[in-house]
């Protein structure tokens, strides 16, 4: 008799527009945040004989419903009527999803996230549930003014936190500040982590002019202003370059950094958007030096990225940020928002006898690799998996 594979569903996003092997149209789509943890995690599973995994896709981009199988991953796109997803309080994704899980017949789900309904449909399902929190909308709101979107987003997440069993966070300071909230959960620490290719990434650093990589929307919340300010004061004093990778900018800040500046200034930024990982690699294998001076962020995938490819960064003091730093072996941090503390500590690295080179500690990279390994992620989530189905069948049991 033929064992049947324990088979575990996602939802309710994934990057399929960034699959390289995807359909044309499905490539050809807008392209929405990479989620590079997913395409890791997803790939690494695709090694695992024993793993079914079907990714329900829920997009009103998509021209149709369709069904894309991969080796042991089955993709289903669903198309959703627009402006009806978040409205119907993600009741729509309930059925939709509903629907496709009665013919997988799934042995756990996974919720990715709060933030678009995930975690609020699996609290309504009948089946074995997993919920990873890949951001803090609470922590969002309570640190910057919340748009009337945000504060929606925000009762979803505490909402569905209340209802969860098992949940995943990336970072000690998201697993902790679940922790104290909600005590009851059983909150396990599996960090989301990029492709191996950063990993693999050779170090040809630019030095002269010192080169700067900025991986985030350039605005106030991930600490733009910050990174312009800083080397607006460091103009005169090195020679840099910026290359910032952004999906958006705040005009308005970059208007207001203009009217500081003069023209010099911003002929030595460099903007680029939508790179694949292997383009964003190529820019880390340039890149001097990494600046992160977000102001929350529970633990940035490009910081990750960037340290597991021995790029030192320069990450402000917040969030998930110190898991990844380690002060003077392969950065350094500040405090959040400090524009002369950010200053001193890019002076510190310009200083520094090996971050100078733009190398890092070796036995600081290979520990952080290894923390970082996607081999690590699927081993963590898979014996998640397990423990919720092995909870679920105990329950059964007593039931």
């Amino acid at each position: 008799m033929t064992t049947r594979p324990f088979t575990v569903a996602w939802f309710s996003f994934f990057p399929v527009e960034w699959m390289p092997d995807a359909p044309e149209w499905v490539r050809l789509l807008p392209r929405l945040h990479p989620a590079p943890w997913q395409r890791a995690l997803q790939e690494e599973f695709s090694k695992r004989d024993e793993l079914n995994l079907h990714v329900v896709v829920l997009r009103k981009q998509f021209p149709r419903d369709a069904i894309i199988v991969r080796g042991n991953t089955t993709f289903h796109l669903l198309k959703t009527p627009r402006g009806l997803r978040a409205s119907s309080l993600f009741w729509l994704d309930t059925m939709l999803i509903k629907r496709v899980l009665a013919e997988i017949k799934p042995d756990v789900v996974h919720a990715w996230g709060t933030e678009r309904g995930a975690a609020l449909v699996a609290s309504r399902l009948r089946y074995p549930a997993l919920v990873t929190v890949q951001g803090l909308m609470n922590v969002m709101t309570g640190t910057f003014p919340p748009t009337w979107h945000e504060r929606l987003t925000a009762w979803f997440e505490h909402t569905s936190l209340q209802r969860a069993s098992v949940v995943t966070g990336e970072s000690n300071f998201s697993t902790s500040w679940i922790r104290q909230r909600f005590p009851k959960l059983d909150v396990r620490h599996v960090d989301v982590v990029p492709e191996m290719i950063f990993h693999q990434t050779p170090r040809q650093p630019q030095l002269s002019p010192r080169r700067f990589i900025y991986v985030a929307d350039l605005h106030f919340r991930k600490g733009g202003d910050v990174a312009l300010k800083a080397l607006r004061e460091l103009q005169k004093e090195m020679p840099w370059e910026l290359v910032v990778v952004a999906h958006a900018k705040d005009e308005a800040l970059i208007a207001e950094m203009k009217r500081q500046t003069d023209d010099e200034f911003w002929r030595r930024i460099h903007f680029k958007q939508n790179l694949t990982s292997a383009e964003l690699a190529v820019e880390f294998s340039h890149a001097a030096a990494m600046l992160c001076p977000t102001r929350a962020d529970t633990g940035p995938t490009a910081v990750k990225a960037a340290v597991a490819a021995g790029v030192p960064v320069i990450g402000s003091d917040v969030g998930g940020v110190p898991d990844y730093i380690v002060p003077g072996r392969n950065g350094f941090l500040f405090p959040s928002g400090d524009v002369a503390k950010c200053v001193e500590a890019i002076r510190a690295l310009a200083q520094h006898p090996m971050m100078s080179r733009g190398l890092v500690d070796e036995v600081t990279l290979t520990e952080k690799r290894a923390a970082l390994s996607p081999v690590k992620m699927a081993d963590g989530f898979l014996k998640c998996y397990r423990d919720v189905a092995e909870r679920a069948a105990q329950v059964r049991k007593q039931s």
